[in-house]
């Protein structure tokens, strides 16, 4: 099969097309004919080695997919050979097949193209169980979204108005936070030429908000961290901007909590949790409150051009690879 191959440790740019062995499914894990695969921040950390895991070379990236179920491990009942399934991988979803566990995987909606599908998985899923499990976020609140037009971020901002939250959007250019704006946030904020903390407090009547969903970090977390409210929790998904660090007296004003979440964990130790988000979102998404922004799309050949638009933030929405397009 063809894939893009990460045969050492380094940048992008080394990842080259190539012919890879199709994988096998073990019992628990189904096979996928990949129709879609959407491109994350992650993969260029983990083609550079500095992932919290290391697969073993050579290997293709690739953390979520969209295609066909071809065939299906023999422990595995909730999946037959021909169903349109999504689902989150380990690795390998930028080639013609990938495997990925049945506990993971799941069927597509009515109405869902193959583009969506396979931009779906990780960003709408890693900030569900963000914003509802960790940052406890109630209709009524107030949540401040940084990064507001990312792959990511958007969804941020689309789960939080289906959740009956206030959602202020800040990004680094107007033409982001238009695209926030058209997704449901109700304010805007332009950290690049104003004030983070000023603007919110501003906004909010001097009162801060609720949760801050933050998958920046960098020099933004200490604003974003002095954004919050009395018992405002503020959730980190990412680092794109840097490694903030924490003091922990800052933690103690106004009852402030900071809270990891990533999703590798839910899928680890709260499988129940994380079910409970996918049937919410689907459910959502078939109500017409989750509208998918794809903004780039690149046949397996230019894929590291996809990457690149995300290492160099240029993309907002997600990039999609395209094995099949439709």
């Amino acid at each position: 099969m063809r894939a893009l191959i990460c045969r050492e440790w380094g940048g992008i740019d080394g990842l080259q097309i190539g012919e890879m062995t199709v994988p096998e499914p073990a019992a628990d894990e189904v096979l996928i004919r990949v129709k879609a695969t959407a491109v994350n921040y992650a993969d260029a950390i983990m083609v550079a080695g500095k992932y919290q895991t290391k697969p073993q070379l050579p290997f293709s990236p690739g953390l979520e997919t969209a295609g066909v179920v071809e065939a299906c491990g023999a422990e595995v009942t909730s999946f037959k050979p021909g169903d349109r399934v999504m689902a989150v991988l380990a690795y390998g979803g930028l080639a013609e097949y990938a495997v990925a566990p049945a506990a993971e995987t799941f069927r597509i909606p009515d109405g869902m193209g193959w583009a969506e599908a396979g931009a779906f998985a990780i960003a709408y899923i890693s900030s569900h169980v963000a914003i509802r499990w960790q940052g406890r976020l109630e209709a009524g609140e107030t949540m401040l979204v940084l990064g507001a037009a990312g792959g990511v971020g958007l969804t941020a901002v689309e789960i939080g108005k289906a959740m009956g939250a206030r959602i202020i959007a800040a990004a680094s250019t107007e033409e982001k936070l238009a695209v926030a704006k058209e997704h449901g946030a109700d304010d805007t904020i332009n950290y690049s030429t104003d004030r983070l903390t000023e603007q919110v407090m501003a906004l909010t009547g001097n009162n801060g908000v609720d949760v801050c969903f933050d998958p920046v970090g960098g020099p933004l977390f200490d604003a974003a961290l002095s954004s919050l409210g009395w018992g405002g929790r503020i959730v980190l998904v990412g680092f794109v901007g840097g490694i903030p660090q924490i003091p922990a007296n800052r933690l103690l004003v106004k009852h402030r909590a900071a809270l990891g979440s990533s999703l590798r964990y839910f899928r680890w130790y709260a499988p129940d949790k994380l079910k409970r988000s996918v049937e919410e979102l689907l459910r959502w998404y078939g109500e017409g409150k989750l509208k998918p922004l794809i903004t780039h799309r690149f046949p397996l050949e230019r894929s590291v051009e996809a990457l690149r638009l995300l290492t160099d933030r240029q993309a907002f929405g997600k990039v999609v690879v395209e094995l099949e397009p439709g």
